[in-house]
């Protein structure tokens, strides 16, 4: 789908590092809390993955004096402006019409969206009312950027010497456009770098300060020519290796990454951006080994971070959530005695799990979670935060006794993470005949 409006001129822009981006999130949605605002998180690390950072991030209702007054502001400061949101069918979507009047630009129906609307319809078979005929009109001297997954199309305008980047509300339609469309665009106006501006490693096991102090000789040997950046997520540390001075290029920041990724060892998980679970999924593929999982305290959550990944069928073999006594006995075949013995939060109760997983689903390899991820539960013993895993592999199978405290979400997301990492590793030593792993406790088959 193209606009049947031609495009203006290529747009003559500054450099790139004084190049200046503002993004413009509406919707009341998000200002009333009911939608989170994952567009400045997403478009921010976008951006930032091709050597530039958002200079002001504005989220504002969708009154249209609102929109004119805050939109016009921003089209004075910066080169690159990006909406998201109201450019849909409802009363309430005015963006493309207070943007317009900004600009000055007449609003055209492009009969080329209409089609491409009436198609959407009729592939998943509702009938189209005709207010989504709001979301043809273009602007007469723009660009259209199609969307592959909705109705609303993208919109691309170079004028004044800036560039404006119009983009629908819903994430599955906006991602894809973002990088599919908008950063090729970007990189050919020199507007952002076609290539990550940096080198990033991802860690597991070690905290910040640690990661730093490991790393620290390897970076004093470059000076001020290397920049360094850390981002801690739960359970899992980035490192981001830039030179924005220009002084080291690509494969020398590409070496002392390899440096560090020698020091660190186990810690060091992969380059670049993927899950921890695609890591195990790769090297399970790699073995063409299968995985199965058993979870309690976790709901499901570990055996989704499997099924996100595309193909997951390859190396996945399934999972059970079970709760109750009933269900792990039926399902996976943990004895009564033992539940009534050692309780459904134990080290004993996850290798049960564990094994039975593997046993019932056929799998190579089984991880199994149980715990207690609050607020209620929980036991002097066992107090609530505390988190039973179990890896399941052809060497044996072992426990391992975490304690997480913090809200429930937290304690669900800690404990994946660490039933994946410890997986990574066993897997990591398997590849590379370290031998097994240094577990806590051992448990007999």
């Amino acid at each position: 789908m193209v606009s049947s409006a031609p495009a203006s001129s290529p747009t003559t822009i500054r450099p790139l590092a004084k190049v200046r981006y503002e993004l413009l999130t509406l919707g009341d949605e998000l200002l009333l809390g009911l939608t989170a605002n994952g567009h400045l998180t997403f478009i921010g690390a976008q951006l930032g993955r091709h050597g530039v950072t958002l200079a002001r991030n504005v989220t504002i209702t969708d009154d249209a004096d609102v929109i004119v007054n805050e939109f016009r502001d921003c089209w004075k400061r910066a080169d690159v402006v990006i909406t998201t949101g109201g450019l849909g069918p409802t009363c309430d979507d005015r963006t493309r019409e207070a943007v317009a009047e900004v600009l000055g630009q007449r609003l055209v129906f492009d009969p080329t969206v209409e089609q491409a609307i009436v198609d959407r319809f009729t592939r998943i078979g509702r009938k189209m009312t005709p207010n989504n005929l709001k979301q043809a009109y273009t602007f007469e001297r723009g660009e259209v950027l199609p969307n592959a997954n909705g109705t609303a199309p993208g919109l691309w305008v170079e004028q004044d010497g800036k560039v404006l980047c119009m983009l629908p509300g819903p994430p599955n339609e906006l991602q894809p456009m973002f990088t599919e469309q908008v950063v090729p665009r970007l990189a050919r106006l020199g507007l952002l770098q076609e290539r990550e501006a940096y080198v990033q490693l991802r860690t597991a096991g070690i905290g910040e300060s640690a990661l730093e102090t490991k790393l620290q000789p390897l970076f004093d040997r470059h000076g001020d020519a290397l920049s360094i950046a850390f981002c801690a997520h739960q359970g899992q540390v980035d490192c981001r290796l830039s030179s924005p001075s220009g002084q080291l290029a690509l494969p020398e920041l590409e070496a002392i990454a390899a440096d560090c990724a020698a020091l660190l060892g186990e810690d060091f998980m992969c380059y670049g951006h993927s899950s921890m679970a695609q890591v195990c999924a790769d090297l399970l593929r790699s073995m063409e080994k299968t995985l199965a999982v058993a979870e309690t305290a976790t709901g499901g959550l570990l055996a989704n971070s499997f099924t996100d990944i595309c193909g997951a069928s390859k190396f996945f073999a399934g999972g059970c959530v079970c709760y109750s006594h009933e269900s792990k006995m039926q399902l996976l075949d943990v004895p009564e005695d033992l539940l009534l013995q050692h309780g459904a939060v134990s080290a004993e109760n996850a290798v049960a799990m564990a094994s039975g997983a593997a046993e019932k689903l056929g799998a190579d390899y089984a991880i199994a979670i149980t715990g207690f991820a609050g607020p209620c539960g929980g036991t002097n013993e066992n107090p609530v935060g505390t988190i039973h895993l179990a890896l399941y592999s052809p060497k044996g199978a072992w426990s391992k006794n975490l304690c997480y405290p913090g809200p429930r979400a937290t304690v669900k997301v800690r404990a994946v993470n660490a039933a994946l990492d410890w997986l990574r590793r066993e897997l990591v030593r398997t590849t590379t005949g370290k031998g097994p792993p240094p577990l806590r406790s051992r448990l007999g088959m």
